[in-house]
Formats: C-alpha cells, sequence, structure tokens
C-alpha cells in the first residue's frame, strides 16, 4: 500500500507543469529516474519520496526528487539517516547524498567519507558511471560502507566490539560443540560394547558349530564302519541277504514320500531350536526371528499335514 503511495506521488512530480515541475525535462529521462526510484523503494522501503529545492555549491537552485529515510545498517548500530537527491542531470550525473546528524549522534570527525556538513563522498559516488551505476546499488554500497565505518561511532570501537561479540560466540560454540562431542562418543562407546558383546557371541557360536561338525564328521564315519561291519555280518551268516536289502529301505512311492517328510519336518524343527538359541543369544533380532519362525513353523505344518494324510494321525505321533 505504501509503495503505491509512493509511486503516484513519484509520478505526479515527475510528471507535473507549471511552477511546482522539477527540473528534469527529458521524458526518457524522467522515465528513467522513475524506474529507479520505484526498485530502490521496492528493497529499502524505510525510504520515502518527497520533493524540494535545492542549492549547488555555486548557488544556482533546482526542484529535486530526493529520497529520505533512516538506513538500517546492523541490528546493534543506530539507524542512519539519509537524503537522496537525484541530481538534474542525473543519470549521467551522480546523486547528492547526505547524513543527518543530532547532539545525540553526531557524524563522526574521523570519518574517512563524510564530512561534518553531512555530505557523503564515498567511491561508488566518485566513479559514476551510467548506465552500470544506480540509486539502488548505491544505497546498497552504503550500507555495506557503514557496516564498516559507521557514520557515528569510530570504526575502532565498532571492530572492537564486533570481536568481543565474535569470541564470546566462538566460546559458547566451543563449549555447545564440546557437549555434543562427548555425548556422541558416548552413544558411540556403548554402541561399540554391544558390537563386541554380538561379535564374541557370534564367534562362540561359530566355534560351537565347527566343533559339532567335527563331531558329527566323527559319528558318521563311526555309523559308517558300524553299517559295514553290519553288512558284512549279514552276507557272511544269512543266505537270503540279497533278497533282505529292500527291509532297510522305503517299499513304494507313499512310504518314501512318508518318509521324506518326516525328515524334511525333523530338520525344520532342528532350525527353529537353532533360532530360538540364536534369538536368545542376542546374534539374531527378535523381527527376523519370529518372520522365519512363522515362515518355518508354515511349512513344517505342511509336512505334518501331508503325513497325516498320507499314513494317518498315528504316523504323526511316531514321527514326533
Amino acid at each position: 500500500m505504501a509503495l503505491q503511495s509512493s509511486i503516484r506521488f513519484i509520478d505526479s512530480a515527475l510528471f507535473s507543469t507549471g511552477p511546482f515541475a522539477l527540473s528534469y525535462y527529458d521524458p526518457d529521462q524522467k522515465w528513467l529516474i522513475r524506474s529507479h526510484f520505484i526498485s530502490l523503494l521496492q528493497n529499502f522501503p524505510s525510504l520515502r519520496p518527497s520533493t524540494d529545492t535545492f542549492t549547488h555549491n555555486d548557488g544556482t537552485n533546482a526542484n529535486l526528487l530526493n529520497a529520505t529515510g533512516d538506513l538500517l545498517v546492523s541490528p546493534s548500530t543506530p539507524v542512519v539517516p539519509i537524503t537522496i537527491w537525484v541530481h538534474e542531470n542525473y543519470p549521467h550525473m551522480a546523486p547528492i547524498v547526505l547524513v543527518s546528524s543530532n547532539t545525540m549522534y553526531p557524524i563522526h570527525q574521523d570519518h574517512p567519507f563524510i564530512d561534518p556538513s553531512g555530505l557523503t563522498t564515498l567511491p561508488y559516488l566518485q566513479n559514476w558511471l551510467h548506465p552500470r551505476s544506480n540509486l539502488l546499488d548505491l544505497v546498497h554500497n552504503l550500507v555495506n560502507l557503514f557496516s564498516y565505518n559507521h557514520p557515528f561511532y569510530n570504526s575502532n570501537v565498532l571492530k572492537m566490539e564486533a570481536m568481543d561479540k565474535l569470541s564470546c560466540s566462538l566460546v559458547y560454540d566451543t563449549v555447545a560443540f564440546n557437549a555434543e562431542t562427548e555425548e556422541e562418543l558416548e552413544r558411540l562407546s556403548t554402541l561399540q560394547g554391544k558390537l563386541v558383546k554380538r561379535f564374541d557371541v557370534a564367534t562362540g557360536m561359530i566355534i560351537g558349530l565347527e566343533d559339532e561338525k567335527i563331531d558329527l564328521k566323527r559319528r558318521v564315519m563311526e555309523m559308517t564302519e558300524e553299517a559295514d561291519v553290519l553288512m558284512n555280518w549279514l552276507r557272511v551268516h544269512d543266505k537270503n541277504w540279497d533278497e533282505m536289502g529292500d527291509e532297510f529301505e522305503a517299499v513304494g512311492e507313499e512310504s518314501r514320500a512318508v518318509l521324506d517328510c518326516l525328515a524334511k519336518e525333523r530338520a525344520l524343527e532342528d532350525l527353529i531350536y537353532a533360532l530360538d538359541k540364536a534369538v536368545e543369544q542376542g546374534v539374531v533380532s527378535f523381527d527376523i526371528y519370529i518372520g522365519q519362525v512363522r515362515k518355518l513353523a508354515r511349512e513344517q505344518f505342511l509336512h505334518r499335514a501331508l503325513v497325516v494324510k498320507l499314513k494317518g494321525p498315528e504316523m504323526l505321533t511316531w514321527s514326533d
């Protein structure tokens, strides 16, 4: 709303005629001033347009458009009241920038770019060149310049204050970082302890499985030797050995299917038992355990159901 009001004021001031006409006579110049002024007010709404008579150093007067307001440099320093006069030969001539002072905030005597009257002679104005230079970039340059050399403060004092604030900020950040680091180290230490425990459990299981593997191999060898002894004895003492071979094997497709289902069901039972031990020792998470047990139990149920179907419930009781 304020911007629209300012635009209407600028249009009225630039294109009015008669005794209140401004000292801008080229229509193209007026449109360019209008464009630059609107861009400035959009980015710095604290400035407002105004018109007045400006007296040059040679005593000549001109009715000029100006932007007046408070320029915020930083939250920790006072605002800088400025007036930017748009020269009658703008944009070929640089604007005139004045800084206003008061008894509470006088202009610093040794300021390198502002004289006691408030006239600003910053490098951007001294190197003004159309079309590269404009009002918006001028004010951005003022903000950057005043942040290092404030009109109302000695720059050395400002630097010391900035260093003190930076030092306090660094101390605070260091304390916070150390606390976060200690917390992270404690968390990692706890995690490391859990991993070491799991590693020990897994190592113990591997060793146990290796021992069990060795024991199974030994038992297989013993049973193989015993089977050889038994078969040799049968060959020697039983003349009908060749006719008895089928008695040690399943006869028919149905019997082989029953024995196969019983063997698979027993193997699944052993696997579920091994999973129980693994979850007790923390090697396998509960989520993985319960998922696998459900899957294995379903498969075990199918094998048991097939046994019942083939041989009846009494066969299932025998297998358990």
